[in-house]
């Protein structure tokens, strides 16, 4: 057992720095186990009142410590395993620091490591400090001059900002020398060094200058940066066009790491990404990598402005940096790949990530209050819901206040650390308005429920919605206040024509009902037919909401409601509600027909385009339905969806056969929007069909397999035959491996569709391959690929009845935890959800987390989310 109970941070405790650091030079010797660190500082006193010196330093091997050019002795510092202590310095001088570090056994992957045979870090969040000595946290920015030193084998040495000297030396040996004029805080430092190619591009400004533009890569690779690079250059510039913000220096580069704790890092200058978000080519990369790709450069690069020329204080107000790049990547995926398509997956990717987290005992406000280790504070409520939060924001004040507080918010605090309060108050000060009482979304964990009934009074011609909210407790939140929520709404007949209405004496077709008192009452007007109303149009709040609708009203809706958000929403939840009957012993074979005829209908609307039509033939996810069910029985859900896909694959299997063949791409493929939406189409028109017991089936997904002209179609076949089993499965897959096995992001799609898969077995088989000499379990990639996809996304085998995925889990979690705590305390959140199922699979999962905690050594990291989970 552990007999040092770690100790919380709290945002209550904030106090600024002691001393600051405005200018450091940094020498590094660079030797894969035995590399020296000299840093030089620009230190001084942040204030009037004196006191000790203390920087944060971990895994260093000090060799000297020296104030203006005097090296101290042992009586005027301490060093212990976390500090460096200097009890009596000058109000202002140069700190001198040499230390060692040992990058190849640094199997955390934070700070300096290897990668690859190369050198590179990952400071965020407090990696910096096992580099060198230092006041490690954002609210102290610097301005970086690094040197590095090196074998002429580690050809390439970057660093962030500009190149300003680089040369031979002597015994085979070669220096560069970079400086970063903008002030940053530590965890933005970046160092590469190795044997790397580049893809070479650049881009005019919007004020005439010129960028150059530069990827590294693994020799041989640039052709697969292509994309990466083209979704650069338009990120740019829709930054420039959305938000009128210019890049600032004259080089902006990218490098992709194999082993890499986050997808990416946008250190200022030189983002450090995972390959598999950066390296794409139709062979080997599926339509989901290139919009993620995509996605992730825009967000990476996004940062400059919301992240880096402007940081947060502190880390609890990580939001401030993420939940507004998100925002602002989201908005660049819409423009890109089409509004109402982004915005269904966006939400798709909100519930299934943070509403469960909402729900279980990890469940944490936007900004929390306190933390053990900063690191597990990379959630969806950070990203995704503060990316909703910002939303709400901006239709609450309309587009254009929201940009004069964007503008203002720029002007105000560029070049300094700041606060969420800081934030919001120049949209208080843009928009005129008092923004206190929205301040709760930042403040209040838990996702709110929203009711919603209805009264039509036919000869009044009205219409009266009662809307009301509840948000239920979380772990040290047991009341919860009314929060501000904007509810899009608009009304259709029964027909599915729209229906104009009046509120306060104007005509319109929709509007923007704020609930922000326990109940609100809206009457609306002019209403000729008795509505079929359509509530939280855009999901225009990260909420769930009920209503008293019919059936009849979610059909018409799937059928004509002009918000596709709606629409498709419409279908899911007709979907789910079929489905929770079924699993719960009353199913409703009518109504199932009913819904397939209309899928069928919703397919052969000529009006909705490719990838829109692919989401609507995607029933919810069994994660989703187990949110939805209390007791949740994930083996119930599992066999009750799938008895509605035989049924849609039955119904519709004219329809999906004539998708599958009318859309075969017979050109060259294109990553555009169109080109991947015609892809999605056609196979998940196959994926269906795999429900059907036909035996002929089989032979159209193998055919399909062998014929795939591309990464995507070929995963699509294999999805298929994984969902079918049998000898066709295990074929494909050995020839799958064979074919690809030089070709880790490749491999790594290998080892997640095994994670998938759903027959008896699939335990059995995830085992297995954690002794296959391709996994590594030091690989984020390949742990991920194989054992977070089995515990998060097959639920019916990972909630096996004896217990034997939840030991797996927990294994596996210990295991790694002894050399990256970091990617082992996010593999802990599958247990996390407990008390949601059944009590019989309940305590089994509970035991391992007991088993978890109680195991002596363990890791900060691990240790705080496996006791919040038990606590919860």
């Amino acid at each position: 057992m552990r007999t040092e109970t770690p100790q919380p941070i709290r945002l209550s405790d904030y106090r600024p720095p002691a001393y600051l650091v405005d200018e450091v030079f940094l020498a590094f010797d660079l030797s894969p186990n035995a590399t020296r660190v000299k840093a030089r500082l620009s230190v001084r006193r942040n204030g009037d009142h004196a006191e000790p010196l203390r920087f944060n330093g971990e895994r260093l091997k000090p060799i000297s410590v020296a104030i203006d050019g005097r090296v101290l002795s042992a009586a005027e510092h301490e060093i212990d395993a976390e500090w460096l202590t200097i009890p009596n310095p000058p109000a202002a001088f140069t700190l001198e620091t040499e230390v060692e570090i040992d990058p190849e056994n640094n199997k955390a992957l934070s700070g300096l490591y290897m990668s690859g045979g190369r050198f590179c870090t990952q400071c965020e969040a407090e990696g910096f400090r096992t580099i060198t000595f230092w006041p490690d946290r954002p609210d102290v920015l610097s301005r970086f001059t690094v040197r590095m030193e090196a074998d002429q084998a580690f050809r390439r040495l970057l660093s962030n900002g500009n190149l300003v000297e680089q040369g031979e030396l002597s015994g085979g040996r070669h220096f560069a020398v970079w400086n970063d004029p903008f002030p940053k805080p530590s965890y933005l430092f970046a160092l590469v060094a190795g044997e790397l190619d580049v893809l070479e591009d650049a881009l005019i400004t919007m004020s005439g200058r010129t960028v150059d533009l530069r990827i590294y890569v693994d020799p041989g690779m640039a052709p697969r940066a292509a994309y990466a690079m083209d979704a650069l250059k338009r990120s740019m510039k829709w930054d420039e066009d959305a938000f009128g913000r210019e890049y600032d220096l004259d080089l902006f580069m990218i490098v992709a790491v194999r082993d890499f704790n986050f997808g990416a890092m946008e250190n200022k200058g030189l983002n450090i990404f995972n390959s598999s978000l950066l390296l794409a080519d139709p062979e080997t990369a599926t339509d989901l990598d290139y919009e993620r790709i995509e996605s992730v450069v825009a967000h990476e690069y996004f940062h400059n402005w919301t992240g880096d020329r402007i940081t947060c204080r502190d880390w609890f107000q990580l939001c401030l940096k993420e939940g507004l790049t998100v925002f602002r990547d989201q908005s660049f995926s819409a423009d890109m790949r089409g509004e109402a398509v982004q915005r269904i997956k966006d939400v798709k990717a909100l519930r299934a990530r943070q509403f469960a987290e909402d729900q279980g005992p990890l469940a944490h406000p936007v900004r929390p209050s306190s933390y053990l280790k900063i690191d597990n504070f990379y959630t969806a409520t950070i990203y995704e819901k503060g990316s909703e939060v910002i939303r709400m924001l901006r239709t609450l004040i309309g587009p254009d206040a929201f940009r004069s507080g964007m503008d203002l918010y720029f002007d105000r605090w560029d070049g300094h650390a700041t606060t969420v309060e800081e934030f919001i108050r120049c949209f208080e000060e843009a928009s005129g308005r008092d923004l206190s009482d929205f301040f709760a979304w930042y403040e209040q964990a838990g996702t709110p429920r929203v009711t919603l009934t209805t009264r039509y009074d036919e000869g009044a011609r009205a219409v009266t919605l009662d809307l009301a909210q509840e948000t239920p407790p979380t772990p040290g939140q047991p009341a919860k206040r009314a929060l501000p929520i904007p509810v899009t709404v608009g009304l259709l007949d029964l027909d599915g024509r729209v229906q104009a209405f009046e509120r306060d004496g104007k005509a319109v077709d929709e509007t923007i009902i704020v609930l922000d008192q326990p109940k609100v009452s809206v009457t609306l007007t002019g209403v000729d037919r008795d509505p079929v109303v359509s509530a939280l149009r855009g999901f225009s709040a990260p909420v769930v909401l009920t209503t008293d609708a019919p059936p009849k009203d979610r059909y018409v809706q799937l059928a004509a409601d002009p918000d596709l958000f709606n629409r498709w929403e419409a279908g899911q939840e007709l979907a789910a509600d079929l489905i929770r009957r079924r699993a719960a012993g009353q199913p409703d074979e009518v109504n199932e027909e009913r819904y397939a005829e209309a899928v069928g209908r919703a397919l052969a609307d000529q009006a909705s385009d490719a990838a829109f039509k692919a989401l609507l033939l995607a029933l919810p996810s069994e994660p989703d339905l187990a949110l939805q069910m209390t007791p949740a029985d994930p083996a119930a859900i599992h066999d009750a969806r799938e008895a509605l896909r035989e049924r849609l694959s039955v119904h519709l299997e004219q329809e999906l056969r004539r998708l599958h063949t009318g859309l075969q791409d017979l050109g060259e493929f294109t990553p555009d929007a169109a080109g991947a939406g015609r892809r999605a189409l056609r196979n998940a028109a196959l994926e269906l069909l795999a429900a059907n017991p036909r035996s002929d089936i089989a032979e159209l997904a193998v055919g399909h397999y062998q014929a795939a002209g591309n990464m995507t179609d070929a995963m699509g076949g294999l999805s298929a035959l994984m969902q079918i089993g049998g000898e066709a499965f295990d074929e494909a897959l050995a020839h799958f491996y064979e074919r690809w096995k030089s070709e880790p992001l490749v491999v790594d799609k290998w080892f997640a569709i095994q994670g998938r898969d759903p027959s008896e077995g699939a335990l059995g088989r995830v085992l297995g391959l954690t002794a296959h000499p391709a996994f590594d379990a030091k690989n984020p990639n390949r742990l991920r690929a194989l054992v977070s996809t089995f515990a998060n996304f097959n639920p019916a085998r990972f909630h096996d009845p004896s217990g034997a995925g939840y030991r797996f889990l927990a294994d596996q979690i210990l295991a790694v935890d002894g050399f990256n705590p970091m990617t082992a305390a996010r593999l802990v959140d599958p247990l996390g959800g407990w008390r949601r199922y059944r009590p019989e699979l309940g305590e089994r999962m509970k035991a391992e987390l007991a088993r978890i905690a109680a195991k002596d050594g363990l890791s900060k990291n691990v240790y705080e989310l496996a006791t919040r989970a038990l606590e919860g």
